[in-house]
C-alpha cells in the first residue's frame, strides 16, 4: 500500500490541509472534536511525517529546549549529535504548555525525546506514557521524577568550589548572583556558595545575594545594584558565564577594573570565557558530555535496553584564569 499523505488524512477527516498541519504541529486554534478526529485518522492510517522518514532507516528524536537564545544550548546539541542520534531541535518557548509539545511529539512519531532545562508535567507524562515514547531530561529544572531518566552536573559542588577559590584569595565580601530562584541548578549553586561561607566562618549577608535570569542583562542589572552598596563586594560569583560577562560590563561602567577592583567567577566554561577580557575564571560544566551521555541513555531506551541509573550527575571543575585575584588593599 502507498503511504498515507496529509491530503489523504484531510480528505478522510473532511478538513483542509492546513487544519491537519496545525494538529500535527500542536497549534491551539483547532477545535477539540476536530483535533481528536484528525489524530484518530493519523493513527489509523499510520501516518509518518515527511520529517521522520529517512532513506537510511534512522529514527529521529526531538531535542527540545526551553529557549535557544544561548551558546549554552550549542554545547548540549554538540554532545547529543556526538552520541550518534539523529535529532530535530526545537524550542518550547511560546507554547501554551508542554502538553501541546508532547502531543506534537506523538503525532510526529518520534522515536524519543531529550528535554533540556524544562519540566515534565503530569499531563506530559500521561501523553508520553500512553505513546510509550522514551524521554531523558537534561539539567532538570526541579527534582526529577524518579521514573524519568535525567542527566545533570554537580551544581552544589561547583558553587562551593567557585566561592572557596575567592575566599582563599582573601575575599570576605563575596556576592552571588543566582539564576531564576525556582531552578534547581540555581538553588544548588547558591547553596554551594553558602556552604563555602559557612566552612570559612564568614557570615552570610542576604544583601549580597541576587537572582538574575542567566543572561547578560540579568548579570549587569544585579551587579549594578551590588556595586552601589555602601560596603560593596570585592568579588562576585556570577552563577553562569553569561551573567559573569554582564558583571564585568557593570564594573566597567562603574569605573572599576576586573580583577584589580573586583574579582568575578562564572559557571559553564563556554567557549567565550577564554576570549572575554579578562579571560574568565569559571566552573566548567561538562555540557557536551551531558548531551552525549543523555543521547546514549535515550538510545538504550529506544532499543529496549535498561539504563544503568536513572539519575546521572557529571562532575564540575574550577578553571582559574585572569578575572580573579587578591582583593585590593584598604
Amino acid at each position: 500500500m502507498r503511504r498515507a499523505t496529509l491530503a489523504t488524512i484531510a480528505a478522510a477527516a473532511g478538513v483542509s490541509l492546513p487544519t491537519v498541519s496545525k494538529v500535527l504541529n500542536g497549534k491551539d486554534d483547532v477545535g477539540p472534536e476536530t483535533r481528536a478526529r484528525v489524530r484518530r485518522l493519523l493513527a489509523e492510517y499510520d501516518y509518518v511525517p515527511v520529517g521522520a522518514r529517512r532513506a537510511s532507516g534512522q529514527l529521529l528524536v526531538d531535542l527540545v529546549f526551553t529557549a535557544l537564545d544561548s551558546p549554552w544550548a550549542v554545547e548540549i546539541i554538540r554532545g547529543v549529535v556526538d552520541s550518534g542520534l539523529h535529532v530535530v531541535v526545537s524550542s518550547a518557548a511560546g507554547q501554551r504548555g508542554h502538553s501541546s509539545w508532547a502531543a506534537s511529539l506523538v503525532d510526529a512519531k518520534r522515536a524519543g525525546a531529550l528535554l533540556v532545562t524544562s519540566q515534565l508535567t503530569a499531563a506530559d507524562r500521561r501523553v508520553l506514557a500512553g505513546s510509550r515514547i522514551p524521554v531523558v531530561v537534561i539539567d532538570p529544572v526541579d527534582l526529577p521524577n524518579p521514573d524519568v531518566p535525567s542527566v545533570g552536573a554537580t551544581n552544589w559542588a561547583g558553587g562551593l568550589a567557585a566561592t572557596e577559590h575567592l575566599i582563599r584569595l582573601g575575599h570576605q565580601r563575596v556576592a552571588v548572583i543566582g539564576g531564576p530562584a525556582g531552578m534547581l541548578c540555581s538553588r544548588a549553586r547558591v547553596d554551594g556558595y553558602r556552604a563555602a561561607l559557612d566552612r570559612a566562618g564568614l557570615p552570610f549577608d542576604p544583601a549580597l545575594v541576587r537572582h538574575g535570569d542567566f543572561k547578560h542583562e540579568g548579570g549587569f542589572r544585579c551587579a549594578s545594584e551590588l556595586l552601589r552598596l555602601p560596603d560593596r563586594p570585592t568579588a562576585v560569583f556570577a552563577g553562569n558565564d553569561e551573567q559573569a560577562l554582564g558583571v564585568i560590563e557593570a564594573a566597567r561602567v562603574a569605573g572599576l577594573s576586573v580583577p584589580n577592583d573586583l574579582s568575578v567567577v562564572g559557571f559553564d566554561d563556554l567557549p567565550v570565557a577564554v576570549w572575554s577580557s579578562p579571560a574568565l575564571t569559571t566552573v566548567r560544566q561538562p555540557l557536551t558530555e551531558m548531551g552525549r551521555h543523555a543521547g546514549r541513555m535515550l538510545a538504550d531506551l529506544i532499543a529496549g535496553r535498561p539504563v544503568e541509573t536513572e539519575r546521572v550527575e557529571l562532575a564540575t571543575e574550577l578553571v582559574v584564569r585572569s578575572s580573579t585575584k587578591e582583593p585590593p588593599c584598604t
